[in-house]
């Protein structure tokens, strides 16, 4: 396989954040979220269906694990409050989760599937297998850069970025 541009017979451009390397890690992560994200979203669309990938995790979690509170699906998914509230909103809009008020903690919203969200949960069951099966396929391929990724997780869960940063820069009062 040649590494040159049929069209130009130039070495193909490397993105600015591939140039940088681990110090770009963060808009890697996004460029690759970004064109998952893109590539998903065509499929949706040449499937007539209106549907936003982050939309994934809590559909799932209410599918599977039934009503729950904002604070435990953040919990459960490993995400912010504020991102499952967002995510809330929106999918309250599409008219795919409905919520009422908690009854032990009026403070807290209770989400469940609509029976619009439970229609469309269980029409892209099939899709979402063979978006399983290709995401496995891409892993292997990409040597189980799921298993980077753990470790990346991992590697923060002990000391944040921010916590690094202020251990490498000598300013007074850092670690």
């Amino acid at each position: 396989m040649s590494t040159m541009n049929d069209r130009t017979s130039q070495p193909p451009r490397r993105h600015a954040v591939q140039r940088y390397g681990a110090a770009a890690i963060g808009g890697r992560l996004r460029r690759l979220s970004e064109r998952i994200d893109q590539d998903c979203a065509r499929i949706y669309a040449d499937l007539g269906v209106r549907f936003e990938q982050r939309w994934f995790g809590v559909l799932e979690q209410l599918a599977n694990g039934g009503p729950q509170s904002v604070g435990a699906l953040a919990g459960s998914l490993g995400i912010t409050h504020a991102s499952v509230s967002q995510t809330r909103r929106s999918l309250q809009e599409a008219g795919l989760v409905n919520t009422s008020a908690d009854e032990a903690d009026a403070r807290s919203v209770i989400l469940r599937l609509s029976p619009s969200g439970q229609r469309l949960f269980k029409r892209l069951g099939p899709v979402w297998k063979i978006l399983d099966e290709v995401s496995i396929e891409l892993n292997d391929e990409a040597s189980q850069a799921l298993k980077a990724f753990d470790l990346l997780d991992q590697a923060l869960n002990r000391m944040s970025l921010y916590e690094r940063f202020e251990a490498h820069s000598g300013r007074p009062g850092s670690r």
